[in-house]
């Protein structure tokens, strides 16, 4: 009896945040959480327009069922072969033909809509505040501000190593760090195959792909820490390519460039002595290549 009124309980919780769109939903700030239903707390302007969306979705889908399910009631009950025993014969109605056609259509424009206005917020990214590059590599994050040129990995922590409270598989040695209620651009890339940039909270999800430079924008108006994950299959260790981002009051933020100044300065010439180490090793191995092709 105990299990059934605890299945009920869920059943009834379940059902009341699915009808209020996941606004109810037991995540808290920038987290999934067990039992999590719904999306997570919108951190973000472009992130509450999703969840409306969602929710609006939510209900046009659920009004459509409930019709089609009335319909198939009343055709099951007065449409028998037992309360009609003579069928019958019309083959057309007007006024029903013309209704299941500009029904569905107004329905498609009224989705349509919202839906577009949406992809324009997302797409259309405004004047940056802090410019920040995110390289998918296997199988961790590197992260750059150009501006400031600062330069750092940011690889997941081991379970063995977590401190109390810190979630397993999206804690990180590095964290993004930017500032509260500024607009943040994200250019993402991957150095070798397909990542993923995405952060359930702020409503951002883009592709990294080698040789193509995305762009996206998130405006995280809650200091807080808010985590995701590398959203494309890209490996063996595809799990372990959290994201974590850490949004702080201005103050902080300047405090934290000025320490990172220090500690994460990108050296550009770096990579150019190894990239020209590489280069005769290459071309040794195109000549080795056509001497065995030779003989």
């Amino acid at each position: 009896m105990l299990v059934l009124k605890r299945l009920f309980a869920f059943l009834v919780t379940a059902s009341v945040t699915v009808l209020t769109g996941g606004t109810a939903a037991l995540a808290a700030t920038g987290q999934p959480e067990p039992w999590q239903i719904g999306l997570q707390r919108a951190a973000t302007p472009v992130m509450d327009d999703i969840v409306w969306f969602h929710s609006f979705l939510l209900w046009v889908i659920g009004i459509i069922a409930l019709f089609v399910l009335g319909l198939l009631i009343i055709v099951m009950v007065r449409f028998n072969a037992r309360a009609n025993p003579v069928p019958s014969r019309t083959t057309h109605n007007t006024l029903i033909e013309v209704a299941w056609t500009v029904v569905p259509v107004l329905i498609l424009v009224t989705i349509a809509v919202p839906s577009f206005r949406l992809l324009f917020l997302e797409l259309n990214i405004p004047k940056a505040d802090v410019l920040v590059t995110a390289t998918g590599k296997q199988w961790f994050w590197s992260y750059s501000y150009p501006r400031q040129k600062i330069e750092f990995d940011s690889l997941v922590v081991a379970e063995k190593d977590l401190k109390p409270g810190q979630p397993r598989l999206l804690t990180v040695d590095n964290e993004l760090v930017v500032p509260v209620n500024k607009v943040v651009e994200v250019d993402t890339t991957g150095a070798d195959v397909i990542h993923s940039f995405a952060v359930p909270s702020f409503g951002v999800k883009i592709d990294a792909i080698p040789g193509r430079l995305n762009k996206t924008w998130f405006k995280a108006e809650r200091v807080g820490t808010y985590y995701g994950q590398c959203s494309e299959l890209c490996g063996r260790e595809h799990d372990q390519m959290p994201i974590a981002v850490r949004v702080v009051s201005e103050k902080d933020y300047q405090a934290w460039l000025t320490m990172a100044k220090k500690k994460f300065a990108a050296d550009d010439g770096a990579a150019r002595p190894a990239q020209a180490a590489a280069e005769p090793a290459a071309g040794d191995a195109v000549k080795v290549a056509k001497a065995g092709a030779v003989e």
